[in-house]
């Protein structure tokens, strides 16, 4: 009986700690005109674009704002020192002591989450040197290219099955279904699964994200148990049935004779396989926006299409997949000049810094011949810089240099919406005609 009560009112301390109390916060320091709450609110409703003016009231600032909830940096310099720092650790948590601390660990959840340990994202070495260390050999440069021509395979045969003379939704149709097809052939997943697979990853997308509703924090939840158990499902035909994929060789996969235990491998595919669609979904759509809102730029590309894995780095840049990610302080230091005390939490705003004048002239004019686009800070930076990097760039060329080649007339037409997640950038639906 008392089990039952507790297992019931953890999810409601969860939510409070991790949702209620910080937009309770944030709430009001936005209504105290603090830029750190500010970027939270409007980051729900806004284009990145849109956003660049508070950027640049953060930037200036200084290096580091202090906001109402952690320090805040739109600096490029300062992103990268935090980022590549060993005085930081990933993630945010709620401190090592005092009663929300203790309540937090009372009502941690079993269930995977990306931004919990043994995640890549919230793990720090020895750990996490281990788990990348198993994974990273699937996404180097050389591995990716051999993916080229199945990728570009894929591109086409999605294309071939459009009507150009019917209204298509970008995202639905060919932005979703790319990335997700690569990733599942990657990691095994049968194709009759890919489309679970997909739902399950929109669904715990806001999982990233602070502050959620009481509903959608319980669709959340729900959502990545679910994951959980297909993921436990999954391996468990992989350990009977292996294949050449990548998770069969991380279940058979030893270091010094030790492998990942259950918990860990779940955490390990779990991650690659959601973060291996779910940001590239954003770079197409992002891409094909901006492309289309920049007919001088796709024309440029057209005339000399050796120009495009630049034109990658920059939509990378100017409207990159994730807004954000947070670091905790370890011990007192100083970043950019700053003195930080251990505890504090520094926000790194990889948008922000994208666009630093400093760093990039012209900051918010989309420019495919940009000479430093792949200076960008979009896919991290330090141990945590993105295992997927060369995979995203290739499937983004691939996808985008496909479709605008074989739908030259291409238009998107209005209804486009964005995702309601703050950390992760991107389309919900793209409406357009072919031709």
């Amino acid at each position: 009986m008392m089990t039952r009560l507790q297992d019931g009112v953890k999810p409601v301390v969860r939510w409070g700690i991790g949702h209620a109390l910080p937009r309770t916060v944030l709430r009001a320091a936005a209504r105290r005109g603090d830029l750190q709450a500010r970027l939270v609110a409007e980051a729900a409703v806004s284009p990145t674009a849109a956003l660049s003016g508070l950027f640049d009231e953060i930037r200036g600032h200084g290096p580091l704002y202090k906001g109402s909830f952690a320090y805040v940096t739109t600096s490029h310099a300062a992103v990268r020192e935090v980022l590549t720092s060993n005085d930081f650790r990933a993630g945010v948590g709620a401190g090592s002591d005092g009663v929300l601390a203790r309540l937090s660990e009372w009502s941690a959840s079993d269930r995977l989450h990306p931004i919990a340990p043994p995640s890549l994202l919230a793990t720090e070495p020895p750990d996490h040197t281990r788990y990348r260390k198993l994974v990273t050999r699937v996404f180097t440069v050389r591995a990716v290219e051999k993916l080229r021509s199945r990728t570009e395979e894929i591109a086409r045969e999605l294309l071939d099955a459009l009507d150009p003379g019917r209204p298509v939704d970008l995202v639905e149709a060919y932005c979703a279904l790319l990335p997700v097809t690569v990733i599942a052939e990657i990691l095994g997943v049968p194709p009759e699964q890919r489309q679970r697979v997909l739902e399950l990853g929109t669904a715990a997308a806001p999982s990233l994200d602070l502050g959620l509703p009481w509903r959608e924090f319980r669709a959340v939840e729900s959502a990545l148990a679910d994951f959980d158990a297909w993921l436990g499902g999954h391996l468990d035909r992989l350990r009977a049935e292996p294949g050449e994929d990548l998770l069969s060789q991380l279940v058979a996969a030893r270091e010094d004779g030790v492998g990942l235990t259950d918990l860990e491998l779940r955490a390990t595919a779990g991650l690659v396989l959601a973060a291996g669609f779910e940001t590239t979904v954003n770079l197409l759509g992002n891409g094909i926006t901006l492309l289309h809102d920049h007919p001088d730029q796709l024309a440029a590309l057209r005339a000399e299409p050796s120009l495009w894995p630049n034109a990658v780095d920059e939509i990378l840049r100017v409207d990159p997949p994730v807004l954000l990610t947070g670091r905790t302080c370890l011990r007192d230091t100083e970043v950019a000049g700053v003195r930080v005390r251990g505890g504090s939490v520094v926000t790194t705003i990889l948008a922000g810094a994208n666009r630093d004048p400093e760093v990039f002239e012209d900051p918010t004019r989309f420019d495919v011949r940009r000479e430093n686009a792949r200076e960008h800070i979009s896919f991290s930076a330090g141990r945590h810089y993105c295992l997927g990097a060369a995979l995203a760039r290739m499937e983004g060329e691939v996808g985008l240099r496909t479709l605008f080649d074989r739908f030259p007339e291409l238009r998107l037409t209005p209804g486009a919406t964005r995702r309601s997640t703050r950390i992760l950038r991107g389309f919900e639906h793209l409406p357009a005609r072919l031709r």
